[in-house]
């Protein structure tokens, strides 16, 4: 939708000679402010109603308002010389926005949302060059009858942002959708390489207040994209999520700049607010994952020897115990506390229904069942929450790591399914893993663990075996999680 929208307006503001002054009258009307002021408290409410999966489609109801209020009232305000036209492209967007969402299995979320991401990008970068080839339609020429220094910084900032952006979405987008190898694809010199690309577009971008020749933007813009692709390439899928939370904040500063260009109170307050959000996320997604934040933003942070893809780790030989559907199911049965850890094996299987309906059975058995999510399990922040949600598992019964990891040492069963890097013990033992640091479940305190794979020849995204196959209280369930799960169940319920 952004995309479309962007379009239709970089066209029409191309086409049109005149500079609709009113737009600069109308950003300081107190109504229009007000408007403004209001869509930005409701963005508010929506980030704190996302902040829990109860209050959720609360919060993305105050968004619907919020965005609803901005458009409506950038639409009636501003002097846009073919309004049907961005009504049309607004419908287009919305209605293919419509159906991808209808249409979008949950395990596909996360590559949906990098691609979304990078039609934001573009959207920032159509805005800016629109500006740029009619600045007066945009009300940024100065007295010289040239655009102003800052609307200069601020366009080559919006467009450098939003085509960074735009790249390395797409290379997320491929390596989440399996369309290129997850493993880090390491470019000889990329350190350097990236930090003279950062540089060269920060000289050009400060040289642009100067010299507003042609060349300049179009090398910013060139120079973006492929920092974009530099960036994302070396990061392998183990870091997809903090990846995912970065873009999305990338997309916020994008648009802030490019409402800086546009004199938009609305686009400065939205962009912000995803910019800071996504920020925060990603700070936090860190933290679960042992990583350093200014690696993040400097790329390739998922790149170091060892880490990031897995792909050519063995299992190791060591004598570990096979265990069946029947044994999960007696021993569940049996148990006064079972903790669940899901990770993204439960999400390609589509497993989530099924446990939930496992779940059921076991409280029909006075059993007391708790699910355990980590902050980074699945390919996005909050991916297991939403799934869990689409399968009408309680709220009251998903934990958060920290408040749930105290109670794996007076729990009976440790119920594995699709999880791996996230309950690997390595994270706290051993210092030449490359998830060292990384806060983990206790599950090795556990009773009994079942845990749910579909062989032992694989391992985690980090590329790690796991000690918790090999332990005396472990029974390694392989098969495809959804299967057994269903065996579990028709076991419980004989």
């Amino acid at each position: 939708m952004g995309f479309l929208s962007a379009l239709a307006v970089a066209y029409e503001q191309v086409d049109i000679i005149e500079a609709p002054l009113e737009a600069a009258t109308h950003a300081v009307n107190p109504w229009v402010s007000l408007a403004y002021l209001i869509a930005g408290v409701c963005f508010i409410f929506a980030l704190r109603g996302l902040s829990s999966p109860a209050t959720s489609r609360k919060g993305n109801r105050y968004g619907m308002i919020g965005m609803t209020i901005a458009v409506v009232t950038t639409l009636l305000t501003h002097d846009i010389a073919s309004l049907p036209e961005i009504m049309i492209a607004i419908a287009i967007g919305g209605g293919i926005g419509f159906v991808i969402a209808r249409k979008i299995a949950m395990t596909d979320m996360p590559q949906l949302v990098a691609a979304f991401h990078s039609l934001v990008g573009m959207a920032a970068v159509l805005v800016g060059w629109a500006a740029y080839l009619n600045p007066g339609a945009f009300g940024i020429l100065n007295e010289f009858g040239t655009i102003s220094a800052v609307s200069r910084v601020e366009m080559g900032l919006g467009i450098a942002i939003g085509s960074i952006t735009f790249s390395g979405s797409v290379i997320a987008f491929l390596k989440l959708a399996g369309k290129m190898s997850g493993a880090p694809i390491m470019l000889p010199g990329r350190h350097v390489i990236n930090l003279g690309t950062l540089a060269a577009i920060v000289l050009l971008t400060a040289y642009f207040t100067q010299d507003q020749s042609f060349w300049i933007i179009a090398t910013i813009t060139a120079l973006a994209f492929i920092i974009g692709f530099l960036l994302i390439i070396p990061i392998g899928g183990a870091d997809m999520p903090v990846v995912v939370s970065m873009l999305n904040s990338y997309s916020g500063w994008a648009a802030a700049a490019m409402g800086f260009t546009l004199h938009n109170t609305a686009m400065i307050i939205t962009g912000a607010l995803v910019g800071a959000s996504g920020a925060i996320l990603s700070y936090i997604m860190c933290k679960a994952m042992n990583r350093s934040f200014i690696s993040v933003i400097a790329g390739g942070f998922g790149g170091d020897a060892g880490g990031g893809g897995g792909a050519g780790a063995a299992a190791s030989d060591r004598p570990w115990k096979r265990g069946s559907a029947e044994d999960a199911a007696f021993m569940m049965g049996q148990a006064e506390q079972v903790i669940i850890i899901p990770g993204y094996g439960m999400a390609v299987a589509q497993a989530q229904h099924v446990l939930r309906e496992m779940t059921d059975l076991l409280k029909a058995k006075g059993v007391n069942v708790k699910f355990a999510i980590h902050p980074v399990a699945g390919r996005m922040p909050g991916h297991m929450n939403v799934l869990l949600a689409e399968a009408n598992v309680p709220y009251d019964e998903v934990f958060e790591l920290e408040d749930i990891n105290g109670e794996f040492a007076q729990t009976d069963v440790a119920f594995i399914i699709g999880a791996n890097d996230v309950v690997n013990p390595a994270a706290k033992t051993d210092k030449s893993s490359p998830i060292y640091g990384m806060p983990v479940f206790d599950v090795d305190k556990a009773k009994q663990v079942f845990f749910i794979k579909r062989s032992m020849g694989g391992v985690g995204y980090a590329g790690v075996d796991n000690d918790v196959f090999y332990m005396d209280q472990t029974m390694m369930l392989l098969a495809d999680a959804k299967k057994m799960v269903e065996e579990i169940n028709k076991a419980l319920a004989d």
